[in-house]
Parts: C-alpha cells; structure tokens; sequence
C-alpha cells in the first residue's frame, strides 16, 4: 500500500473510490416518446425532511438533457438478478438501452421491472461541479420490493447482499 499527500484525479482516484461499496441504479426520464436512461452509482439521501433525493450525472450525458427538458426523473434500484442492465445503460447506444427490457410508466417516467425499489422525482435544482451535475429531486411516487436484494458494486465487480 502506497500512500501520498495528494490523491491525482484519474486511475487513482477511481481505485480509491473502488473501496466504497454502493448500489447501482438507473436513471431514467421520457423524452417525448422515447425512453431514455443511464446507470448511476452516485445517488444518495440528500434530507429526509423534506424528503429530498440527489443523483449525479455527467454533464455530458444524453438522460441529463432529457431530464433538464421533462423536469422528472425516474430512479430504478437495480436487485441483484439485474447486473447486466448495469452495462448496458452505461455503455450501450441509447437506442438500444431499453430494447426487451421490461418497464412500466409512472408520471410519464420509465422506470424497470423488477427492480428493487422506485422512484419517480421532481427535478427541483441542480448544481455543476466538476465533470457532473448534481440534480435534487423531490420524490412524487416510489415503490419497494422487500423480497429483493440491492445490486452493490464493491472493488469493480458485482456483489449481492446477504
């Protein structure tokens, strides 16, 4: 084990963070008629009272500019049988991102089946910093599968809980 007096954006940055375990999720908004959505591991409890969500995405991102025109944004939790939605709304075209993947529609928001908990969110502000922006959200709707385990990323590969 290495150590420095600063921690160089970049590889090692990202190996740092690496160490902290998270969930995964999908964001998703509608975008007129076509669906659109990215996979999200910086998402947190921004406050309980009132109930506030904070997701962050690249500013560079396709979904970001979807969400800015809807105003809403959809949260999906994805269960530890979803790994491969992780990729592929990561990484694939647009397009293709929600081809066969089962979804329903709340408040004009895909969000995925079978994940393990919902939410759909009004976009309330947003901050940039850096290469992302941070977007507040106010929860409209949410649902939750009890029977489901959390998808966690821990050290670059999938973990399941329990």
């Amino acid at each position: 084990m290495r150590t420095q007096d600063r921690l160089a954006a970049g590889t090692e940055f990202r190996d740092f963070m690496t160490q902290w375990p998270t969930g995964v999720t999908v964001i998703t908004t509608g975008d007129g008629a076509t669906p659109v959505g990215c996979t999200v591991n910086a998402m947190i409890s921004l406050s309980v009272r009132p109930p506030t969500l904070l997701v962050s995405l690249a500013t560079c991102s396709g979904t970001l500019g979807a969400i800015r025109r809807s105003r809403l944004f959809g949260v999906s939790v994805l269960c530890s049988r979803q790994a491969d939605l992780c990729g592929r709304f990561a990484t694939g075209a647009q397009a293709d991102r929600f081809r066969d993947v089962p979804a329903h529609v709340v408040h004009g928001v895909p969000l995925l089946a079978g994940a393990a908990a919902a939410m759909v969110c009004d976009l309330r502000d947003e901050l940039v910093y850096g290469d992302h922006v941070l977007l507040v959200g106010v929860p409209l709707w949410h649902e939750v599968d009890t029977a489901s385990s959390p998808l966690v990323l821990h050290q670059r590969a999938f973990r399941a809980l329990g």
